[in-house]
């Protein structure tokens, strides 16, 4: 008699699961979003000798378990070391999503090159050849005896690699390539690339592998095929640039083993991806001397202060007012020039305003406000506000300018990078402790900012 067949429905987005299909999910609200998944009702999913493992196993009092269990190791790569939270974790999977020809495949490749200690490392890859992939190490100049190639999509043979090789580091390049032979539906889909990401997670901590998965993103900017691959993981790292530039960003969404706020600033180059150990000094290369509508931020990533150059362009609108921003939000951005008009006494609700950050960086943090505002008002001035100026601080609806955290550390990186004068809040939660010749300007609100580095209108 057949096996009988068990169908829900998962959202590709957030990863709830219904019974029944709906246009719009009921717990995200997303649209078209809710997939077919078939279940064969007796089916052990995640493999054989599942059931019996778990009958063994006993809880354990919290004050007996061993923490030296957590085992790490240098990838080679120091930016890679500095977002996995020190290095990577011995029996942890880690998820590198990104969109195609980003560069993953090389980050990962090159990781195969620079780690040391004999590691044994098996590179799955079920988008290329043998000869593609030799081809590509041959560019990148990868040369290690104890790294194994298999081209491979089904998931039976990968997991059958792990028990003939025994390697210490295995690498799946995609896992939207691979597949199980129990699940009836195609590679890619939902119920594929969840119960295969299970079984590589059930062999990860098993056998304590560090296992890297590789998973493409959509238009939307998430990972391709079912969201609960996050859940599933130990660790989400986002590939994120333009590939029409040479800069790549590393970013935590998640991280069980570190903080999820550092990131891993690269340089695409000829021969593969360098680290960009002063990302400020990259991003603020090539900067306009005397040229309005310029301002430099300066805001932290994890422990890392970055400066990074805000441009505002400001013209009368021919038609409606248009709003343009790339690197800041498009809803803050509306506010600041509300505030600035409202409070700042610029009619700027009636022009044209563009905000760009430059490098491709996004200002997430709200210390980049006040640098925002000045680039927009020197931009309507016609003013500059002179090379040599950086503003750090938040702006409420009233137009006062907050304090912001960590600030002796941002003040630091400004004046090591040749700054002479910082726009800063007046009340400070920290005693502020100035070095390298750095002149404090201590404003309220946006109109004595505006005045103190602008003039009077």
């Amino acid at each position: 008699m057949a096996n009988k067949q068990k169908t829900i429905y998962c959202c590709s987005e957030c990863g709830n699961e219904t019974a029944n299909w709906a246009g719009k999910c009921p717990t995200c609200g997303a649209w078209n979003t809710l997939e077919e998944l078939r279940l064969e009702a007796g089916m052990k999913r995640g493999g054989t000798g599942r059931g019996r493992a778990a009958a063994l196993q006993k809880p354990k009092k919290i004050t007996e378990l061993d923490m030296s269990a957590e085992i790490r190791f240098s990838t080679g790569i120091p930016e890679f070391d500095r977002v996995l939270g020190g290095g990577a974790v011995m029996g942890s999977l880690v998820l590198v999503g990104g969109a195609p020809g980003i560069g993953k495949s090389t980050l990962l490749l090159q990781m195969c090159g620079q780690i040391q200690d004999g590691r044994r490392i098996l590179y799955v890859t079920g988008e290329e050849s043998e000869r593609q992939l030799k081809l590509r190490s041959d560019r990148l100049g990868i040369k290690n005896d104890e790294l194994y190639v298999l081209a491979e999509t089904d998931m039976d043979s990968v997991l059958a690699s792990f028990d003939a090789l025994a390697p210490d580091t295995v690498i799946i390049d995609s896992i939207q390539t691979v597949s199980d032979a129990n699940v009836n539906s195609a590679p890619g889909s939902i119920s594929q690339v969840r119960e295969c990401t299970m079984r590589i997670m059930r062999a990860a901590k098993d056998k304590g592998l560090t296992v890297f998965v590789v998973g493409h993103i959509n238009k939307e900017g998430s990972i391709a095929g079912p969201k609960v691959l996050e859940h599933m993981v130990d660790c989400v790292l986002y590939f994120e640039g333009e590939r029409s530039t040479s800069f790549r960003i590393l970013r935590a969404a998640k991280n069980r083993f570190g903080s999820t706020n550092e990131i891993g600033v690269f340089e695409m180059a000829e021969n593969g991806l360098k680290c960009v150990e002063n990302p400020s000094e990259m991003l603020l290369s090539g900067r306009p001397e005397n040229s309005p509508g310029t301002c430099v931020a300066c805001v932290m990533e994890g422990t890392r202060p970055i400066l990074a150059e805000v441009q505002a362009l400001v013209s009368p609108a021919g038609y409606n007012a248009a709003r343009r921003c790339n690197g800041i939000d498009y809803n803050r951005a509306a506010m600041l020039l509300a505030v600035l008009e409202k409070r700042g006494g610029m009619p700027v609700g009636g022009c044209d305003s563009y905000i760009n950050v430059i490098g491709g960086l996004s200002l997430e943090e709200p210390a980049a406000d006040l640098a925002t505002i000045l680039a927009v008002a020197s931009s309507f001035l016609d003013r500059p506000l002179g090379a040599d100026l950086a503003a750090i601080g938040e702006v409420g609806l009233s137009g006062e300018i907050r304090s912001v955290g960590m600030l002796n550390q941002r003040l630091s990186e400004t004046a090591r990078l040749g700054f002479k004068r910082c726009v800063i809040p007046a009340h400070v939660r920290d005693e502020i402790r100035v070095n390298g010749g750095l002149m404090l300007i201590s404003v309220k609100n946006v109109g004595e900012a505006i005045a103190a580095v602008l003039g009077k209108k």
